[in-house]
């Protein structure tokens, strides 16, 4: 990750039910389309316009401004941003109303799409081993070694490398380490290769069932030790996390690496042994499922082979910094199709809240993107860190509405 964008490759219900890979993505790269807008109209015309608390988005556009100011077309409008008080609610509006243009999104025909949630883990953990806190967080293992492979080459039999670098091995015809491209797991969604040094060849990394039984124990350095086991696989899941320390601090923890597995669905396991029905495989549905066979915890865990491993990140207070490259705010950053909508754009929302027809409505921000997050209609809400903010993500999966807030002059196909 260039640093890497906070998880959000898989909303938090679609990892835990499909089989596709999870792990951070970055940005994409290549062609973008222009999203299909219906009409453009000014931010007092959107629904409950009136009624929204636009001081607590303030600071989402302010963090987008850290990246945004450096455009000509934004550079205006974000200087006028960092000097509101976000106390100022009718200050707040009339800046939104005066400088900017909604822009009503469609996919097609479609002008609703599906919204989800992710959110940020919070352990509960130590820097040292105890009986409390027995469960490593592990970084980057020395001996973790990556080669590229192209697709083209995956069925060429025995390949060869030369290692490049203490940790990386480069396709060379003369090389002296020998390379089975079929020894290994089949991830369609990438090129690269994960595995250890064993002699003279490249053999698969530690699947998560033999790292939990301690192959790695001697190879990778421990960031943290935490009492739960089940929240840290989740904490994998999503990629990122904070963990609270004996003296009350946190430990904030990002993604580094992986073992070279695709992700594997512990509730599509679940749901297709008849262990639980669709409608319960929510990650409060596998916590209680857990805590009713705790003897099947791992092999339960064990299912899913990929591993994750973290490095400490700077600061304890923001929040895990998306795609964008700045901090993410909890109730008002959200994932989005980058090809459709601009990272940085203000995004006004209307849905509803998790398992409810209550409106949610509010104006947030496109600052993380995610591999499952495909489409002008597509949306992945940031909830925040901790208990209530993983309840909330676990359970959305509602189809909502969006508007993007464009500085006046600037159209949607111009700012792509």
């Amino acid at each position: 990750m260039k640093q890497k964008p906070f998880l959000k490759s898989w909303p938090l219900w679609l990892m835990l039910l499909t089989l596709a890979g999870c792990g951070t993505t970055p940005p994409r790269t290549g062609t973008t389309t222009s999203p299909s807008t219906a009409s453009s109209a000014s931010p007092a015309a959107l629904p409950n316009w009136n009624s929204q608390a636009l001081g607590d988005t303030l600071q989402g556009l302010q963090q987008s401004c850290r990246t945004l100011q450096k455009k000509p077309s934004w550079s205006g409008v974000c200087r006028e941003a960092g000097t509101l008080p976000a106390s100022d609610a009718d200050a707040v509006r009339r800046f939104f109303e005066n400088r900017f243009t909604a822009w009503k999104l469609q996919d097609g025909g479609r002008d609703s799409g599906l919204i989800t949630g992710y959110y940020e883990p919070l352990l509960n953990g130590s820097r040292t081993r105890s009986e409390r806190t027995p469960w490593p967080v592990y970084g980057v293992p020395r001996d973790l070694v990556s080669v590229d492979v192209p697709m083209s080459q995956r069925n060429r039999g025995t390949l060869r490398a030369k290692q490049t670098g203490p940790n990386r091995l480069t396709l060379a015809a003369n090389g002296n380490i020998e390379i089975n491209p079929a020894d290994f797991a089949a991830d369609p969604r990438g090129i690269r290769l994960k595995g250890r040094l064993s002699g003279s060849r490249l053999v698969p990394y530690f699947t998560r069932g033999q790292i939990n039984q301690g192959s790695i124990a001697g190879s990778a350095p421990v960031i943290a030790w935490v009492e739960d086991p089940v929240e840290l696989f989740f904490l994998q899941v999503q990629g990122s996390g904070r963990i609270q320390l004996d003296d009350g601090s946190f430990l904030h923890v990002g993604f580094a690496d992986q073992n070279g597995y695709p992700y594997q669905s512990i509730g599509k396991w679940l749901v297709d042994k008849g262990e639980m029905t669709l409608s319960d495989a929510s990650m409060q549905g596998i916590k209680d499922w857990l805590a009713r066979n705790p003897q099947r915890r791992d092999e339960l865990l064990s299912v899913n082979q990929s591993y994750i491993f973290f490095k400490p990140l700077s600061g304890d207070d923001g929040g895990p910094v998306g795609a964008l490259g700045v901090p993410l705010t909890g109730g008002y950053s959200i994932a989005v199709d980058p090809r459709y909508i601009p990272l940085g754009a203000p995004i006004y929302l209307a849905t509803t809240w998790p398992h409810s027809t209550e409106p949610l409505v509010r104006l947030v921000h496109a600052q993380d993107t995610g591999s499952a997050i495909k489409g002008a209609l597509r949306a992945d809400l940031f909830w925040g860190y901790g208990t209530e903010a993983g309840m909330y993500a676990g359970r959305m999966k509602q189809q909502g509405s969006m508007w993007l807030l464009l500085p006046k002059g600037l159209t949607p196909t111009s700012a792509l």
